[in-house]
């Protein structure tokens, strides 16, 4: 089990116009994720999502906050065990054309992770790595007879990403993160990755948290798990997948749905359908609520002070936002048929 409680990350920039300035990446995150469960952080770009499960995978600190993995604080821990608790925790990265060394075989990009293990178990039988390559690519939906001569570029975009995750599970993760593992992956091809990705978590009770700004995608692969809310670095509505899509109340989150594109004659848009009245603009900080500039609904009180995430009851459903107005409304694309 995963544990984040007050996470905060904040950068230090210098950009051509903007001159030197400070980006808060992570304003106070806090989420559990269960074993076997499924957590997911939806978002606009920019948003600080990646920042955090590159902070999960042990690829970035914080500056603030606690991280437990199994109840052990990882901020405690020494290299050696640190070490060891990211290796449970594996990131299937956005682009499949980058992270994959375009030099070396497929059997090669496998075999590496699979001696290392080899050796820190003590085997020393070629044939059981071999073995665990092909059972791998198997279990990721490819012909290892076909794949593991080949070079990555000698590979579909989805083939390629199916290759990442085999090579993800070679050290037996307890979680995964998938960050927007299908954005860059060819419309056709996106269901079977996101089958897969959900299709592990049930077979193998891996954890898995997902990072998307495509709601769909969410609702599909995190079935049964809790959706996040996150904007500029602040979580700003959470709860159950379902229920946070069908009766959202913060404004941002009614926008994010809003903006799902619908099928002229097969859907449209929910009646009370919403959309941010400016510009997102990451250089305004205001002393109340975040989203106060782009909200329709802000008032004095948004501008002036910062609301928190609190749990409440409305309209018979029980919500998590940071919001002075909430109100559930009805933005989800309605299908037709089903009216």
């Amino acid at each position: 089990m995963i544990e984040a409680r007050g996470i905060k990350r904040t950068f230090h920039a210098h950009g051509a116009f903007t001159g030197a300035h400070v980006v808060q990446a992570l304003r106070g995150v806090d989420f559990t994720l269960p074993d076997g469960g499924a957590v997911s952080f939806i978002g606009e770009s920019g948003c600080g999502k990646t920042t955090l499960g590159r902070i999960l995978a042990g690829l970035e600190t914080f500056d603030e906050g606690e991280l437990l993995v199994d109840g052990a604080d990882v901020g405690s821990l020494g290299k050696r065990g640190r070490d060891e608790v990211f290796r449970s925790i594996q990131i299937v990265h956005q682009d499949p054309y980058s992270v994959l060394n375009p030099t070396r075989t497929i059997a090669a990009t496998l075999g590496d992770p699979l001696k290392m293990i080899a050796r820190r178990r003590g085997e020393k039988d070629k044939g059981a790595q071999q073995a665990r390559a092909r059972e791998l690519l198997e279990l990721v939906g490819l012909q290892p007879d076909g794949v593991l001569q080949k070079f990555p570029h000698q590979l579909s975009g989805g083939q390629r990403q199916r290759v990442v995750i085999a090579r993800a599970l070679t050290v037996d993760p307890k979680v995964l993160i998938a960050d927007e593992a299908v954005s860059m992956i060819d419309v056709s091809m996106r269901l079977g990755i996101l089958s897969l990705l959900r299709d592990l978590r049930e077979r193998l009770g891996i954890s898995l948290v997902f990072i998307t700004h495509d709601v769909a995608t969410a609702r599909y692969l995190g079935e049964g798990g809790e959706l996040h809310v996150i904007y500029r670095g602040e979580v700003i509505e959470r709860g159950p997948v379902e229920t946070l899509i069908q009766s959202p109340v913060h404004p941002y989150t009614q926008c994010l749905l809003s903006a799902v594109p619908v099928l002229k004659g097969l859907e449209e848009p929910g009646p009370d359908r919403l959309l941010p009245k400016d510009m997102l603009d990451a250089n305004v900080e205001t002393p109340g609520c975040l989203f106060e500039p782009r909200c329709p609904f802000a008032t004095d009180k948004c501008r002036a002070e910062h609301p928190v995430l609190g749990a409440e009851t409305i309209a018979g459903v029980e919500v998590q936002h940071a919001c002075f107005h909430p109100e559930v409304r009805n933005v989800a694309a309605v299908d037709l048929e089903t009216v």
